[in-house]
């Protein structure tokens, strides 16, 4: 899909934040991106029979039809209760990105999505989950913003993933990816990458958990969550349905998490502030995006 829009935000968001003492000229990854959350009802076959977009008024109406237009084709790997395939919902958060082509025009794609387990919807099921069923947070003291960043207006996104044991503290932290909000040379985006993640990390050996004591998973000697990280400056929060500048960094394997790498459980389509146990997503079997 493509469109054309107004460019000022991007220039607002990395004129003052960049190290480059004179101008830098864009690179070829740097996009526009918004997160856009809702809910999708997935039938026992997988297919999806509805769907619900937050605050759809907020949204630009062709990122509104681009995904009223994706989500009919949607297909998941249905999700078992005992065995048997259940009606169940999710919440949804989706990547929704703009790449710059030639006369001022834009490309806009769904480039990732995470649809984590909600609750199933028949009420004759809903007794079997309960809040000790999940891994849930006591305290996430966040990392302090890092001087160096705050005076070279470094603003961006760390994704980590936690493993926690059967204590509720931290084992074991990896970051796997970090996302950038400012521009400047792949040396520099290197050095604020590791300046806003190194104080994530060592905020994160402090966080405590509540682990599961009934369920699938309660016998867990431990449990890996993703939990992404957003450093913003004070009084400038991010408005839901504007875009931002988007600058996406190389996702790094985490050891011990072994995971499906077809899983489809992006982190950068996660919404800062959450926990996710890894591995619980509902599965998309299908692209996100009708071509």
């Amino acid at each position: 899909m493509t469109a054309r829009f107004w460019m000022g935000l991007l220039l607002a968001l990395v004129g003052a934040g960049a190290f480059a003492k004179k101008p830098v000229e864009i690179p070829e990854q740097a996009e526009l991106s918004m997160l856009v959350t809702g809910m999708v009802l997935v039938e026992p076959d997988g297919s999806v029979s509805g769907w619900e977009i937050d605050q759809r008024e907020k949204l630009p109406d062709f990122v509104v039809n681009l995904i009223e237009n994706s989500a009919p084709v949607w297909r998941f790997e249905p999700v078992l209760v005992d065995g048997q395939p259940r009606k169940a919902k999710a919440l949804m958060s989706l990547r929704v990105v703009a790449n710059r082509l030639d006369e001022g025009n834009y490309r806009i794609a769904i480039q990732s999505g995470y649809f984590g387990k909600d609750a199933i919807s028949d009420p004759r099921e809903r007794w079997r989950q309960t809040a000790s069923d999940e891994i849930r947070s006591l305290k996430l003291a966040p990392p302090k913003y890092p001087m160096d960043a705050l005076v070279e207006g470094v603003r961006g996104t760390v994704y980590l993933v936690v493993r926690v044991n059967r204590q509720g503290a931290v084992a074991d932290v990896a970051v796997e990816q970090v996302d950038l909000r400012v521009i400047g040379t792949e040396r520099q985006m290197n050095a604020m990458r590791n300046t806003l993640a190194k104080p994530a990390l060592v905020a994160a050996r402090r966080w405590t958990f509540e682990v599961p004591t009934t369920g699938e998973s309660a016998d867990n000697e431990y449990w890996s969550v993703r939990v992404p990280v957003d450093y913003q400056f004070a009084g400038e929060k991010q408005k839901y349905g504007e875009w931002q500048a988007y600058i996406p960094g190389p996702r790094q394997e985490v050891p011990w998490v072994g995971e499906d790498p077809d899983s489809g459980e992006s982190p950068d389509a996660m919404v800062a502030g959450g926990v996710y146990e890894v591995g619980k997503g509902l599965k998309l079997l299908t692209p996100l995006q009708r071509s």
